[in-house]
């Protein structure tokens, strides 16, 4: 096996899987305690709330993704497995918030959309170093 492998990327990754998938049985715990059926995705404020937080983390989940993997393998991938750290713990911030009450998600989303900026920033210069390297270098 290479050394090469992006181990951090992937325990990251691997890490925010596990996650996403604990917020998906908080909802079906918050589903049994207000004794809500699927496909209902409607009930008491509460569980209104736990299903909207899950959601949100779906929606965003294949964007921290795409950043994570392209700002660790074209930057740094120590940085990025620490920013994607950022966001796991910024995630849960915002998921349980946003469960108490949803003025209360707000410091989470503010860290999380500083770790996907993070991200998306090194992807960025990550991508036009090795653009500039690989085209430009050798004109």
């Amino acid at each position: 096996m290479s050394t090469d492998l992006p181990v951090l990327l992937a325990a990251v990754s691997i890490l925010s899987a596990l996650h996403l998938a604990f917020q998906a049985r908080r909802v079906g715990w918050s589903r049994m305690k207000h004794k809500i059926m699927p496909p209902a995705v409607t009930g008491p404020p509460e569980f209104e709330r736990t299903f909207r937080a899950h959601q949100n983390s779906v929606e965003s989940y294949s964007i921290f993704l795409v950043v994570l993997w392209i700002s660790g393998i074209f930057f740094s991938e120590v940085l990025a497995a620490l920013g994607g750290l950022l966001y796991i713990v910024a995630r849960e911030m915002y998921f349980t918030g946003y469960i108490n009450e949803s003025k209360k998600r707000l410091k989470g989303f503010y860290l999380v959309l500083c770790a996907l900026l993070f991200l998306t920033v090194m992807a960025t210069i990550g991508i036009i170093q090795s653009f500039l390297d690989k085209y430009l270098r050798r004109l």
